[in-house]
């Protein structure tokens, strides 16, 4: 019988001294559970990913001292092996680096293995600094066991349609009793039932069971829900570890029946087939990112631009769930355009959130703009020159804010607007981080109407969920003046931007409404039409703060499109 520890933590990237610490409290635990081994997530020793950080020499050297106190602090638990991840020095042409899986144990290194798989796709870049590990399998034995080793890219490729070497059959040559892979997965909708799929079927296919470990914690604009698993041999999930938080669980292996159990023998709890509602997880997925964000950018207290709408509400929302209500403070910046309830339902939102509300008119700022201008350039400032002139001035007074107090600006735009370039550039774009820049319209509207369910109460006021989307920078303005609507827009937005990395019903339900548009001559030209506006504010997009991503296919480092380019002729 095999006794293994699951250590799902949030390590920092470039934080080796706390990380390692946070290895050797879940080492501890193992410990105490009488394990045999402890594993832990990909690049536990640097976290996932330090990307360009690994060019700095100053860093290398950081990570060569982490790698001596790492050996150092396997003495405390002299007979259990840790399994732990880490960018390892190589020599000869290439890559400086390889991405690596250690096992050590007792201040000694036991085994190395160095991933294959590379990824270079959406959100990676590994081959940026990873050379490829030789197409070898690596094996640990504990005990009876025989445990094979890989990194998470290794075991996606089981189908032989990405890759032209496949890591899992090699390790399933070597006819191991168990595979132990290490990862730094992020998350997105859809993701958790992606990795089920996947490694279901590689365990089904070679007779295999497998421990799944993952990282969790937000890093930019990406985030980890841990969710790590277990699956037997028939390619069923036997275990899932809590996402979104901190998990060590000690599991037992029985070899000879192939099954894992709790770690007092007990059988587990069967795995709900199903994950999070995906409202809920949108919530949880933004919440835990904003918190690391925060934590880890040194902010303890945020400022967001009350504007009265929908999506300034749900900004405010997820930021008093994140960082409690006495660190969060929303800015009402009312203009002579502002309808009355841009003030109101400020003032009851900020009433239910239990947060401050500061009032600050912008009619005469803007004014005094207006008048300068005229004198200085002999045209009076009118149309969208003085759209723009107010939302940049309320992105003004938010950053000074920010500057004054401390606190992080939150940027309030949404996908849907952001794809158009509905946003004005060094006005609503300004701030250091967006949570809702990866929803779409319609699913802002949606995980308000989940808050209010889910609290029991109407924390995000029906007012604001009801009213009609308007950016109020001119008399009687509406989003649809100049747009479709949302439900029509939403549903052309995900077919251009995210395409293939929709979920697949959500695909499915996304090409029929694409069919059905490109029947008439009025659908096939208000596509075109999107087309174009996507690609035309490529420039807003690159300049705006990052965005948590929770879907597929986020703006940020997963698309990378050149502003100056010829998109559609």
């Amino acid at each position: 019988m095999l006794r293994i520890t699951s250590a799902q933590i949030n390590p920092s990237i470039g934080d080796i001294n706390g990380n390692i610490a946070l290895m050797l409290r879940a080492a501890r635990q193992a410990r105490d559970a009488s394990a045999d081994l402890v594993v832990f997530p990909e690049m536990s020793l640097t976290a996932y990913y330090p990307g360009d950080l690994l060019d700095d020499a100053n860093f290398q050297t950081r990570v060569e001292a982490g790698m001596a106190h790492m050996l150092l602090a396997t003495r405390e638990t002299p007979s259990l092996y840790w399994v732990v991840g880490a960018p390892v020095r190589r020599t000869g042409i290439g890559k400086p680096f390889y991405n690596a899986l250690l096992v050590l144990k007792n201040g000694e290194p036991v085994l190395q293995y160095a991933k294959q798989l590379l990824p270079t796709y959406n959100i990676f870049d590994e081959r940026r600094h990873f050379e490829p590990g030789p197409d070898v399998a690596r094996v640990l034995r504990v005990g009876d066991v025989q445990i094979g080793l890989m990194i998470c890219e290794d075991g996606w490729n089981d189908d032989g349609q990405d890759y032209a070497v496949n890591p899992f059959q090699r390790l399933a040559d070597a006819a191991p009793d168990l595979v132990v892979s290490i990862n730094a997965s992020p998350s997105n909708v859809g993701k958790r039932e992606q990795r089920h799929m996947v490694f279901g079927a590689a365990c089904a296919k070679h007779k295999l069971p497998l421990l799944y470990v993952n990282q969790i914690g937000g890093h930019d604009q990406l985030v980890y829900d841990g969710a790590s698993f277990a699956v037997d041999a028939q390619g069923t999930i036997v275990y899932e570890a809590t996402r979104f938080a901190e998990v060590v669980t000690t599991l037992c292996f029985d070899p000879v029946r192939q099954a894992f159990m709790q770690g007092d023998g007990a059988n587990l709890p069967t795995v709900p087939r199903a994950g999070l509602p995906t409202m809920e997880f949108y919530r949880q997925q933004i919440v835990l990112g904003l918190k690391d964000y925060a934590r880890r950018c040194g902010f303890t207290r945020a400022v967001v631009g009350s504007s009265g709408g929908i999506d300034s509400a749900l900004t405010l929302a997820l930021a008093v769930e994140a960082l409690g209500a006495g660190n969060v403070v929303g800015i009402t910046m009312p203009s002579k355009f502002s309808s009355e309830g841009s003030v109101s339902d400020s003032v009851v939102l900020c009433r239910n959130l239990g947060i401050t509300l500061i009032e600050h008119p912008i009619k005469a700022i803007v004014s005094a703009f207006e008048s300068t201008y005229a004198q200085s350039f002999g045209e009076a400032l009118e149309g969208l020159p003085l759209e723009n002139l107010q939302a940049r001035v309320r992105g003004t007074t938010l950053m000074e804010y920010s500057n004054r107090f401390g606190h992080l600006l939150l940027t309030t735009g949404n996908k849907s607007e952001v794809s158009v370039g509905y946003c004005t550039l060094y006005g609503d774009t300004n701030g250091g981080l967006g949570l809702i820049g990866d929803l779409y319209k319609t699913e802002i509207f949606a995980l308000c109407r989940h808050i209010n369910a889910t609290t029991g109460r109407e924390v995000i006021p029906v007012a604001i969920i009801d009213k009609p989307p308007s950016a109020e920078l001119a008399p009687g303005q509406k989003d649809t003046d100049s747009l479709p609507p949302y439900e029509v827009l939403d549903e052309i937005l995900k077919h251009l931007i995210e395409g293939d990395r929709l979920p697949p019903v959500e695909r499915a339900l996304v090409d029929a409404d694409m069919a059905l548009l490109r029947s008439t001559p009025q659908g096939t030209a208000l596509i075109t039409r999107i087309q174009r506006m996507i690609a035309r504010n490529e420039y807003k997009r690159r300049q705006a703060p990052p965005v948590l991503r929770v879907r597929g296919k986020a703006f940020g480092s997963g698309r990378q499109v050149p502003i100056a380019a010829v998109q559609y002729a």
